[in-house]
């Protein structure tokens, strides 16, 4: 028994909601989850297929990236998750998929556009893109600068209220309060994604949401008033 099997078996049932949402092929993908108190991040192992993927072979680094628990190497991706949870200190977990549709905005280097309700339900703006790094950057720490790359994009947001984001020419990385969550997000990302895809193929020309539609939507779940769901009193 090891004082982190809770740790890694839950990173491994998160890990194992990509293949089965189809938001990962092969060995493409991972999720991460921190224990800030321990001071440690669990994270899926670099190359290993999902359907032979097993609780045990999830590895447990240090914030410093050293490997704490595991004989595998754990995630290539590890350095940008460490960056996030030293950037992002309310954030629990992190995913990190190859999905279709929003690696195809990431290749496009543009945001996804806030077309629809059921975008507005869960965000207020547009899924923001990062530039392109640099070439300095590409031939340095190429996975820390990723991380870096996505802080500067959130200059002016909170990761709290925009759990979502996508890296120019790479890919799609969601976090949320749980490894859970950050799951959902990568879910939800890309299906938001794919509806703006098919809205501009339908009618490329098609306009941004209303403000006072996108302000109803996200405020009735998010708001100081919401009411959305079964909590709080009827």
């Amino acid at each position: 028994m090891s004082k982190y099997d809770a740790l890694k078996e839950r990173v491994w049932r998160a890990n194992m909601e990509l293949p089965r949402h189809g938001i990962v092929i092969f060995t493409f993908g991972n999720v991460s989850a921190i224990d800030r108190e321990a001071g440690v991040v669990a994270i899926k192992p670099s190359g290993v297929a999902y359907e032979q993927l097993k609780a045990d072979e999830i590895v447990v680094v240090d914030l410093e990236g050293g490997v704490v628990e595991g004989n595998l190497r754990p995630s290539s991706d590890t350095p940008t998750h460490l960056v996030l949870y030293q950037a992002f200190p309310s954030i629990g977990g992190i995913a990190h998929t190859h999905s279709t549709y929003a690696v195809a905005w990431a290749q496009a280097a543009r945001p996804i556009p806030l077309l629809g309700t059921t975008h507005a339900d869960s965000l207020h703006i547009d899924v923001p893109c990062t530039d392109f790094m640099n070439a300095a950057a590409i031939e340095g720490g190429y996975e820390i600068e990723t991380g870096r790359q996505i802080i500067k994009t959130f200059a002016r947001l909170s990761p709290g209220e925009v759990e979502m984001v996508l890296v120019a020419g790479h890919g799609p990385f969601t976090w949320g309060a749980t490894p859970e969550k950050a799951v959902q997000n990568s879910v939800l990302l890309e299906e938001l994604a794919r509806m703006a895809c098919l809205t501009l193929q339908i009618n490329p020309h098609a306009s941004r949401l209303p403000q006072t539609l996108i302000d109803k939507h996200y405020q009735r779940k998010h708001g100081p008033g919401a009411y959305y769901g079964q909590s709080g009193k009827v």
